[in-house]
């Protein structure tokens, strides 16, 4: 036994018609956390998804999924996936979409009521299991789907953008779905093109850009390079050889912000230590200039993303590149 819910190595998938979606894939993701799966559209991250549940075949795979080889049927069967935009029959409720799954799952009738209903009542859906799925909203279809992810108790859970369609009050809901699940011990794999939410939830991310992982890791790691502080100051700053040494030791830059009458400042010291600041801080006061803020910045998770784009050269490509390689797919495989 691993602390690894999923270990993958080499992992490639060429389509038919030398569609390479899927270039040596190496992924780790650990037991028990929400871990983020990013990219632009035709990065793989779908096929690579599928390739974990057994609907894509790979070219070539090395890897583990719960400690099983990738297909192994009883790992799967520990599994729960929300594929992005599900779609179940218009003529079942929302109740029997739920009993439905958990019948394909050889869930007893009884266990799979109580589950049923736990779960509608979690996705906020109570009210509206017994109306047919053809009269729901995509959102509300959405709430239905991840309910069905989660009819197995599965150990860990594919969702590929769990909140499309979503009003801000379930997006909200369903990022506490996440956080309750890995509190109870889940694996998450969150593939979503909303770049905040993955940010509030994944403790770390992947992000794939031409069938390849470019950045992997914990988002503290990944972001560690762009910390830095910046205090807004009013008036004048200090001069002198003092000041100008406190500056230069931290690699500080100092930039004109204007605004008249009273002039402000910006430095930008890069450290993400807060002792180290304090002298300039002090100088600041000592030189009776007005200290407006002091912030801790550190570059966001779309700041990664886009970094990680333009260096693989991928400014604005890719619309509709997956849909190309799921339909490449159809046909036959390399």
């Amino acid at each position: 036994m691993t602390s690894a819910a999923i270990d993958l190595s080499n992992v490639e998938k060429t389509y038919r018609g030398r569609i390479r979606a899927l270039r040596g894939v190496q992924m780790r993701v650990e037991k028990g956390e929400v871990f983020g799966l990013l990219g632009p559209n035709g990065a793989g991250k779908s096929t690579l998804v599928k390739i974990l549940t057994s609907v894509v075949h790979p070219t070539r795979c090395t890897g583990t999924l719960l400690d099983a080889p990738i297909g192994d049927k009883k790992a799967l069967a520990r599994v729960g996936y929300l594929p992005e935009n599900p779609r179940f029959p218009d003529y079942l409720t929302g109740g029997q979409v739920l009993d439905l799954f958990g019948a394909l799952a050889k869930i007893p009738r009884a266990e799979r009521r109580r589950r049923a209903d736990d779960l509608l009542a979690t996705v906020g859906m109570t009210k509206w299991a017994r109306t047919k799925i053809g009269r729901y909203s995509k959102g509300m279809r959405q709430r239905i789907g991840l309910a069905q992810a989660l009819m197995n108790d599965p150990e860990i859970v594919f969702l590929d953008e769990p909140t499309d369609g979503v009003d801000p009050v379930g997006r909200r809901e369903i990022r506490e779905m996440l956080v309750r699940m890995r509190d109870d011990g889940r694996t998450v794999m969150l593939n979503s093109h909303l770049l905040s939410e993955a940010e509030t939830v994944c403790g770390r991310v992947a992000i794939m850009v031409k069938g390849k992982v470019v950045r992997h890791g914990a988002l503290d790691d990944l972001t560690r390079h762009s910390r830095r502080y910046e205090i807004e100051a009013a008036g004048p700053l200090p001069s002198g050889d003092h000041w100008r040494s406190l500056v230069h030791g931290l690699g500080a830059e100092v930039r004109s912000l204007g605004g008249a009458p009273r002039e402000a400042s910006l430095v930008v010291a890069p450290t993400d230590e807060p002792e180290p600041i304090q002298a300039l801080l002090d100088a600041l006061r000592a030189a009776r200039a007005v200290v407006r803020s002091v912030r801790p910045v550190r570059a966001s998770l779309e700041d990664l993303f886009l970094e990680a784009v333009q260096s693989m050269g991928e400014e604005g490509a890719g619309v509709g590149g997956q849909k190309g390689r799921d339909a490449a797919g159809k046909g036959a495989e390399r």
